[in-house]
């Protein structure tokens, strides 16, 4: 099994903050909305450089909204960024009517998604958000595994057009991926060949598929794990390529097992390979306040869960 270097801990919300820069930067048609959060987006610096192309949308996210769909109009290159839970639920009609609908080029930047929001609890811990954003026809999702990978995508979706959500989290997490990695919007990466199960892994959920995967190494199993940071657009031939060779799946994601990735996946497999699947993520139940990764156990999201999905879906292989 790959030994995954750690070349530290950092949040995604920073991986976001700093692409978000670099992408202004590159691009003066680039432009950010906040909704009082600009310190919690990590949007600060942007601010700072860039303030006449900074907006202070205030406690008005379906006004932000509008706001960016209107920015889009003029030709400029909008990310709106507050929590997920407000980057969806709270705003769901002005996106769909506004930002979808009509294809607008508007960047919806979603942070703290998730259970490891943590002791904000369970009103913040949207586990829906995924399932909401990619029903909307035409819409990109990504939900990108570190600090290095989110700063890529941020800077990324800048150069794609059309309406894109974009998931991070506000825990400090291991950064394992490459600084220099290139990001490609609807590419699933390979990150270990296996042969006796696939492991297909989204967001903060991919550094556990890996550790997964070494454990699963220590009892003669070979897990291919896979890092699905685009969920729509999904890698449909990565996700077949994997499961013909392995012949079982698992997926593993930080959101209600329905309208997750998980979904996407058996969708395909139902109408194309069928074959065993389990999937790692949240029971149909709203989070609780918690420490993150104690949150992540109890919901059934850690290191083990994953492995015990693994084994399952092993036992079922014909």
């Amino acid at each position: 099994m790959k030994q995954f270097e750690v070349l530290g801990q950092k949040d995604t919300r920073s991986g976001f903050g700093d692409g978000l820069l670099e992408a202004a930067r590159r691009n003066n048609k680039v432009v950010g909305l906040c909704a009082d959060l600009t310190g919690s987006l990590m949007m600060d610096a942007f601010k700072n450089e860039f303030p006449h192309r900074f907006f202070q949308a205030g406690i008005a996210e379906a006004n932000m909204m509008g706001m960016a769909a209107g920015l889009a109009v003029g030709g400029m290159i909008p990310f709106t960024g507050t929590f997920a839970n407000f980057s969806t639920g709270r705003v769901y009609d002005q996106i769909r009517q506004s930002i979808a609908y009509s294809d607008k080029n508007v960047k919806i930047c979603a942070s703290h998604a998730g259970l490891t929001l943590g002791e904000d609890g369970a009103t913040h811990q949207i586990l829906e958000d995924i399932g909401l954003m990619k029903m909307l026809p035409g819409m990109v999702v990504i939900n990108p595994c570190d600090y290095n990978q989110t700063k890529a995508a941020t800077m990324a979706i800048a150069e794609y057009h059309g309406p894109v959500y974009l998931r991070f989290g506000r825990p400090k997490w291991p950064i394992f991926t490459a600084p220099d990695a290139p990001f490609e919007i609807g590419k699933a990466l390979l990150l270990q060949e296996g042969s006796d199960v696939s492991i297909f892994a989204t967001g903060h959920l991919v550094w556990k598929a890996i550790q997964a995967g070494l454990a699963l190494a220590e009892k003669g199993i070979s897990a291919e794990i896979i890092n699905i940071h685009t969920i729509k657009p999904l890698d449909a031939t990565a996700v077949l390529e994997s499961a013909r060779k392995t012949r079982c799946v698992v997926s593993a994601e930080e959101h209600q097992m329905n309208g997750g990735l998980g979904d996407s996946i058996a969708q395909l497999l139902a109408r194309q390979l069928p074959l065993p699947m389990e999937m790692v993520a949240v029971q149909d139940s709203f989070g609780e306040s918690g420490k993150p990764e104690e949150l992540l156990v109890k919901y059934g999201l850690d290191t083990p869960h994953i492995v015990a999905a693994a084994e399952r879906a092993i036992s079922r292989k014909g």
